[in-house]
């Protein structure tokens, strides 16, 4: 019996170390996406989508809307009963932006659900290109999520946005991390009814 529990304390210890490495792996990666660069220096895209979370994505996404880098701006992932005006108090300061020009998507509640939604609007406006903006924490998740899930025909650009409040501290790290790690491994669990 001594044996048999000997190998399944290797096994367990191996699957730890293995983990360990996919974790610290997965957390590099995440660390790794390049910080904001010039807006003026984004190609035009036919959509934009951001994706709420922290502050600063918004009133980017609308500057990068203002300089015509987007013909139309999806805002994915908004309350219900939300009204652009409640989002965004400053728009009568952009008189280039057209209210008519943002779409403000209320369906999605997760990253995977802004993919989803997003596309169907994408879609819908004939967008052959999109300009994804999320912050730099959450872009390499954002940016994956979206890959796997729009068609190769729809060319995706990334903008990770600048945060105010920073959003780089240890827990936000681990936490984006493990969120990340989790949908990396997801696909290859297999889970019977």
């Amino acid at each position: 019996m001594a044996p048999i529990k000997f190998k399944k304390s290797k096994f367990a210890i191996l699957f730890f170390l293995v983990l360990v490495g996919l974790f610290l792996r997965e957390r590099y990666l995440v660390l790794q996406t390049p910080a904001a660069g010039a807006i003026d220096a984004l190609l035009n895209s036919d959509c934009g989508v951001v994706l709420t979370g922290s502050a600063g994505r918004l009133r980017e996404s609308f500057e990068v809307l203002n300089l015509g880098k987007v013909s139309k701006l999806i805002i994915s992932g908004v309350y219900k009963n939300t009204q652009l005006h409640e989002i965004f108090p400053q728009l009568p300061y952009y008189p280039e932006v057209k209210p008519e020009n943002i779409i403000l998507e209320k369906i999605s509640g997760s990253t995977h659900q802004n993919a989803i939604q997003s596309l169907l609007v994408v879609e819908s406006l004939k967008c052959k290109n999109i300009l994804l903006m999320t912050s730099q924490l959450h872009m390499y998740r954002a940016s994956r999520t979206f890959k796997a899930n729009f068609p190769d025909n729809i060319q995706i650009q990334t903008y990770a946005t600048t945060n105010p409040i920073k959003d780089d501290t240890e827990f936000a790290i681990l936490f984006e991390t493990t969120k990340s790690l989790f949908y990396s491994i997801l696909p290859f669990i297999q889970i019977s009814p």
